[in-house]
């Protein structure tokens, strides 16, 4: 039986492990400043889990492996942020300003708002990117009780890149409609 699941990283891991584990020169890494390693040190070197020389080289081009929610709530009447989280197995290096579509189910009052746009807001040379969409309180793009989600194919260059971090090979940034509904949604409160 092979030691690598259906998302190929190794199957032994959790899936919250999984979240913190990625490809990088060395192997199968876990993120620098994990509780699991026991190390809060975010500047440390990431644990190596598996030693495959090259791992990330091996792999081909990176790929989303998770897109998730940062901000859990909403509240129209005050505005704000709305952050998501991108992964992959890999590290990335960004350049530009990529985006994520964050679309508007449209089940308050009226139709037609949306979708927000998710500006790359940091983390390049890491295996987790995170954007930032910024709406202005009481904004008519939103109404109480719509349904923020990410859609399929949701990140889009906007003409930037977003490349293997030590390559000049293009990652692939689509996403499959299961990894977007995985993301969980947010409802918009008065």
């Amino acid at each position: 039986m092979s030691l690598w699941g259906a998302d190929i990283k190794p199957k032994n891991l959790t899936t919250a492990e999984k979240k913190e584990v990625f490809a990088n020169t060395k192997g199968w890494v876990r993120e620098a400043g994990s509780i699991l390693s026991g190390n809060g040190n975010t500047s440390a070197d990431p644990e190596v889990l598996v030693a495959l020389r090259g791992l990330n080289v091996k792999m081909g081009t990176a790929n989303i492996t998770e897109i998730e929610f940062v901000t859990t709530s909403f509240d129209k009447s005050a505005g704000g942020n709305i952050d998501v989280r991108v992964r992959f197995n890999e590290p990335v290096t960004v350049t530009g300003t990529p985006r994520v579509s964050i679309t508007n189910g449209n089940q308050g009052s009226g139709s037609g708002r949306g979708p927000h746009l998710a500006n790359y807001l940091s983390g390049s040379t890491t295996n987790e990117l995170l954007f930032r969409c910024t709406i202005a309180a009481a904004n008519a793009a939103t109404n109480a009780n719509d349904v923020l989600v990410i859609g399929t194919n949701a990140t889009a260059l906007n003409s930037g890149t977003i490349k293997d971090t030590g390559t000049s090979t293009v990652s692939t940034i689509t996403n499959s409609s299961a990894i977007g509904t995985a993301a969980g949604s947010i409802t918009v409160v008065a």
